[in-house]
């Protein structure tokens, strides 16, 4: 989830859906209301921790947090001199993971089909949406923060991707880099807070309209394939602190047009075999996670 969270257009939601954590994390996340504020005041440690499903939120934080500090530079690295590559693993990842998802449906009704296509709709306008420039005062980085952090646990909407939109991508990537402690503790609490309130309104939707809800996040999924697309062409750049241009909005182009448009080899082997290794991952952790299912 971490390393998807540093891709724009891959969301560390998608990720959660695809080895099947997803429910447990939004509910465990819930969790983390005032009832266990009030355990934690009044010392009861054993009974805060089994609420809030301790082990497993700190194992996500955990693994989050490594890939995020240590990670951060090499998916950075990665982009820019590989795109297409490590474009088409992440769709080829995503790709194979929407049917698996949509099995849970078992029976498709009108809301559902409606929340499909309405979470492919708003995704896919999210996606071809132009960037924005905005303020680099600490309470915009809280705002940042909040709303980035809603994008990343719905699968499909990159949290990343917002930050590139709100025109703070390369400000927080940055800001990590560098171990500016402010910026990241005002981001953090940011994410904090909005994470507490989409949490609560995914629990409820999940409680009451479970089949919409999921045909509504893997509509997400498939709507922001547009922006993992591995062909693309550049429309505008900015220059970051180190005096580097960075992309920050492109469009889609088909991979026969993609040498005349940019003048860039389409490496169109090396591209289906990174999103067949994609695919072949979801396969095999969709394996796993029934295997470790039944033994329980």
């Amino acid at each position: 989830m971490g390393v998807a969270d540093i891709i724009p257009g891959v969301s560390g939601g998608s990720i959660a859906f695809i080895t099947g954590i997803y429910e447990e994390l939004v509910h465990s996340i819930h969790e983390l209301d005032s009832t266990s504020a009030r355990l934690l005041s009044k010392f009861q440690f054993a009974a805060c921790w089994k609420k809030i499903n301790g082990n497993f939120l700190v194992t996500i934080l955990a693994g989050i947090a490594t890939s995020l500090l240590l990670l951060s530079g090499m998916m950075l690295h990665l982009l820019r001199y590989y795109p297409i590559m490590t474009w088409s693993f992440f769709f080829g990842l995503i790709l194979m993971s929407f049917p698996l998802i949509l099995r849970k449906i078992k029976k498709w009704k009108l809301g559902s089909a409606t929340g499909f296509i309405v979470g492919a709709g708003l995704a896919y306008l999210v996606t071809i949406s132009s960037p924005v420039q905005t303020s680099d005062n600490l309470f915009f980085v809280f705002l940042a923060g909040a709303i980035a952090i809603c994008a990343m646990v719905l699968p499909g909407i990159s949290g990343v991707l917002i930050l590139l939109l709100i025109g703070k991508y390369q400000y927080i990537v940055t800001a990590l880099n560098e171990f500016n402690i402010l910026v990241i503790l005002v981001f953090a609490i940011g994410c904090l807070s909005g994470l507490m309130g989409v949490s609560r309104l995914l629990t409820w939707a999940l409680t009451n309209y479970h089949q919409v809800v999921i045909a509504l996040l893997s509509g997400f999924m498939v709507g922001a394939l547009n922006k993992v697309w591995p062909w693309r062409k550049v429309l505008e750049y900015a220059t970051n602190s180190k005096g580097d241009q960075i992309a920050v909005f492109d469009k889609s182009v088909l991979p026969w047009d993609y040498l005349s448009e940019t003048g860039k080899d389409p490496q169109l082997f090396q591209a289906i075999f990174m999103m067949a290794l994609g695919v072949l991952i979801v396969v095999l952790i969709e394996k796993i996670a029934v295997r470790l299912k039944t033994k329980h």
